[in-house]
């Protein structure tokens, strides 16, 4: 008998951070000592003055629906944020505010691709990516890149991927799951390909844009011939430690940003009104004001990485930006630890939770079956501990 459920629904597959995530609660709420490293979440505090202004618009009352596609005066103040940090000249009309970077990501897959339709995905790539693509109907078709080579596409394999069915490619810089940050330069080799598709658009997530230890950050749609086919997805969750908030936003030619309201005002309208006007004053701050906080994250990339280095079998880059370390983990595959046979990162990622009570996650999630990702958005005591346990339980 049918369980009733859409064959849409019983498709989709559950996103593994959150299992993952979901999982280590359940053991900790046992009496384990588990330590996570499995979510993608900063460990500060929203900052006082983003809080403040929260209050003050209670205070005044913004507590009735907001236009659908954002305030006018937060979209303005993204303009100038985009002007000001990726010198963007974006206007009021291409911007659409949603619940999330996700929704926003959700809302372009709905406006944009057709069944059939074949979206490129550098990989890794973040877990939802490709779930959203085939909820939308479309392939998602994954170019594998290498520790070697930072985990980046070259222009050579994005255009070995094209097709006549090719409709969009999707990527973030800096990248969840591995940190790494494209260049300028890098960005311009890959463009001189796209141009040669002119109908090819291109989804650009920019959500860890300012956690990035590189020194400089480049906006696709910044590359001369590339704005009118590039959607800029960003948000406030990771640069402001807003992920409850739940504000992203997206800059994009107008026929895409008002094909997204259309389809917003159909499924949640406008994001919350009082995290609205908070996020006014976020994007509107000098981004001089995280410099703590990403000095933090550096700090604790360091120490992670050369951890890591230290563990014989596991083999580590350094990644430029986000909170992640993704290191390849298939010298261990076929070997015995403990009993425990390890095929694949999913089972070395179920290992380190028994044998080391530390949760992961297995690489297959984001188009790499060979690594795992370590967040260390977590304290240096913390990640200290949890590599010394990885240690030993590989030992």
């Amino acid at each position: 008998m049918s369980n009733g459920l859409s064959d849409r629904i019983n498709n989709l597959s559950t996103s593994q951070t959150l299992a993952m995530a979901a999982l280590a609660r359940e053991l900790k709420a046992q009496g384990k000592d588990i330590i996570s490293l499995s979510l993608g979440e900063p460990d500060f505090n929203t900052p006082d003055f983003i809080k403040e202004a929260a209050k003050k618009a209670i205070d005044e009352n913004y507590s009735t629906y907001s236009p659908v596609d954002g305030y006018l005066e937060l979209k303005e103040a993204i303009c100038r944020k985009f002007k000001r940090d990726n010198n963007l000249d974006y206007k009021p009309a291409n911007i659409v505010v949603s619940t999330g970077a996700k929704q926003s990501l959700y809302n372009v897959a709905q406006c944009m691709i057709n069944d059939g339709d074949e979206v490129i995905l550098p990989a890794p790539y973040w877990v939802s990516y490709s779930e959203i693509i085939k909820m939308s109907g479309g392939i998602p078709v994954e170019v594998s890149t290498s520790i070697e080579n930072d985990f980046k596409i070259t222009p050579q394999q994005l255009e070995a991927a094209i097709t006549p069915k090719t409709k969009m490619i999707w990527y973030s810089s800096p990248c969840n799951p591995s940190g790494s940050v494209y260049s300028r330069e890098e960005f311009t080799a890959i463009a001189e390909v796209l141009k040669k598709y002119p109908n090819i658009y291109v989804v650009a997530d920019e959500i860890y844009e300012h956690i990035n230890f590189s020194g400089t950050f480049c906006s696709m749609a910044s590359i001369p011939g590339m704005f009118e086919r590039t959607i800029t997805v960003n948000g406030v969750a990771k640069a402001f430690a807003m992920t409850g908030w739940r504000i992203g936003y997206i800059g994009a030619p107008e026929f895409i940003a008002k094909a997204c309201t259309k389809m917003q005002g159909q499924v949640t309208s406008g994001a919350n009104s009082i995290a609205q006007r908070a996020t006014i004053t976020a994007v509107d701050a000098d981004p001089s004001v995280l410099n703590e906080m990403v000095a933090a994250f550096k700090s604790r990339r360091d120490l992670v990485v050369g951890l890591i280095k230290e563990i014989p079998g596991l083999k580590i880059n350094v990644p430029e930006g986000a909170f992640y370390v993704f290191p390849d983990v298939s010298s261990f595959f076929g070997k015995t630890l403990r009993g425990t046979v390890i095929n694949n990162a999913d089972d070395f990622s179920m290992y380190l939770l028994s044998e080391a009570n530390v949760a992961t996650v297995t690489g297959d999630a984001f188009g790499n079956p060979n690594c795992i990702r370590f967040s260390y958005a977590t304290s240096e005591e913390q990640l200290t501990e949890a590599m010394r346990r990885i240690k030993e339980a590989l030992a």
